[in-house]
């Protein structure tokens, strides 16, 4: 049940307002002056306000900000006998739903209450969503144990609450685009816009408009104005993903803007000014990249003002069972699965791994993982092939069991299985077995 609050220092309008609200199935409670309204907002949190602009010790107008102060998430609507458009103005600067006029707006009042409920409401559902944003980007969320991630952890941390460009290197799939978001939702730029570009999903020309935006017009096709996503992510944060990527002529507005927030959409002739923080990322080498003229040098020093460089998986030493773990718990849930049992085996496994495509490739096996598995375990028999035939690979020769007939059998039908991209008419022929022998042994050997 929604609750309001009705403040008046004329005990008839109170009970009036008070009486008609409660038909409407609203829960009401009083005050008389600022003081009590105070303490009533403290002890009922109301989601709606209706209160009178003159009250004994203090005016409605100005309690608007006190109330707003105690209660971000309460709509107020302002009641005044004599109206008047200052009165007006200020009320709604200070952060009021409404302000009407008694007597000549009373058939306004139950409609207006219920849309400025339905915006408290709002309001409160979007601070939630805040905070769940919030939480699920924190830099204590990103998981490891390792030295590396910690030691690039606590560089996102302090430089997340400064204002500078920052840049993130390391190989793909490392989890430079969660570092960012990290970043940005740990700054004092959270609750504004987080935008994310792909610099190599573009040619040049698109690049530019995507980025910059252009004026109708400006070339075949331009129909109308666009807004570029620097203009979009203004006052918030613009990722920059695979900056190595973008064309150098590009290279120039990109510096123009870190160097004084400025940049001339396509077919403009005035410059649009943003107020954006740029976070970059590339798997390349740019001081390479520099020395072979495909990157400004320039735009190398004011991008890398502050530079995190995220490890492989390989090198955090004991993630990959964390990591494999979250991602289980996580993916099963999405896909309905009850997983109930990891094997040590299962994890060993993993834990052999190159993981070449780094933290992508894992969460990839283990949802393949989940797709393929029939019961609530998840076993070595799980894994895509490849990964099978390198662990017994590494096992082999380790234990006496390696050596028997069988263990080398299985090994033989999953790399020709692997060959043949689990062709199992074509693995059964280049075996020169039976087909039905061949879904026996499979089925034998758990492959």
């Amino acid at each position: 049940m929604s609750k309001i609050l009705v403040i008046d220092d004329e005990v008839q309008i109170r009970t009036l307002l008070s009486r008609m609200l409660g038909l409407e199935g609203y829960e009401v409670c009083q005050a008389g002056d600022c003081a009590a309204a105070l303490k009533q907002l403290e002890l009922h949190v109301p989601d709606v306000v209706l209160c009178d602009v003159f009250l004994p010790d203090g005016n409605g107008v100005d309690l608007v900000l006190a109330m707003k102060k105690k209660s971000p998430n309460v709509e107020i609507i302002l009641l005044t006998a004599h109206g008047n458009i200052p009165d007006g103005v200020q009320a709604i600067k200070n952060g009021a739903f409404d302000y009407i006029t008694k007597g000549d707006d009373n058939n306004k009042i139950i409609p207006l209450v219920s849309r400025a409920v339905e915006k408290a409401q709002m309001n409160v559902r979007l601070e939630k969503l805040e905070n769940k944003i919030a939480k699920t980007y924190c830099i204590d969320s990103i998981l490891g144990e390792s030295k590396v991630l910690k030691d690039a952890l606590a560089l996102a941390q302090k430089v997340s609450v400064t204002d500078v460009p920052v840049l993130l290197t390391g190989e793909t799939g490392t989890g430079k685009e969660v570092f960012a978001q990290a970043i940005h939702y740990n700054s004092k730029r959270a609750k504004q816009s987080f935008v994310a570009v792909n610099c190599s999903s573009f040619s040049k020309e698109l690049l530019e408009s995507e980025m910059f935006g252009h004026k109708a017009g400006s070339f075949t096709g331009a129909l109308k104005d666009k807004k570029g996503l620097f203009e979009e992510a203004n006052n918030g944060t613009i990722f920059l993903d695979e900056i190595g990527e973008m064309a150098f002529e590009l290279q120039a507005k990109l510096l123009r803007i870190l160097e004084t927030g400025d940049y001339i959409k396509i077919g403009d002739t005035k410059p649009t000014h943003v107020n954006v923080r740029i976070i970059a990322a590339t798997n390349r080498n740019l001081p390479e990249e520099i020395a072979a003229n495909h990157f400004r040098e320039d735009l190398f020093y004011r991008l890398s003002v502050f530079q995190v460089h995220l490890p492989p998986l390989r090198d955090r030493t004991g993630d990959v069972r964390l990591l494999a773990k979250a991602f289980v718990k996580s993916l099963s849930e999405r896909m309905g699965r009850t997983i109930t049992e990891i094997t040590p085996a299962f994890l060993e496994t993993l834990e052999q791994q190159p993981w070449k495509g780094n933290i992508r490739e894992l969460r990839n096996v283990i949802e393949r993982c989940l797709i393929v598995c029939e019961g609530e375990q998840l076993d070595i028999a799980d894994l895509p092939l490849e990964i099978q035939n390198t662990h017994y690979e590494q096992s082999s020769g380790t234990s006496p069991d390696s050596f028997e007939l069988s263990a080398m059998e299985r090994r033989h039908i999953a790399r020709v299985l692997d060959y043949t991209k689990g062709n199992k008419t074509e693995t059964a022929r280049l075996l020169k077995i039976g087909l039905t022998t061949l879904y026996r042994k499979i089925e034998e050997y758990k492959i």
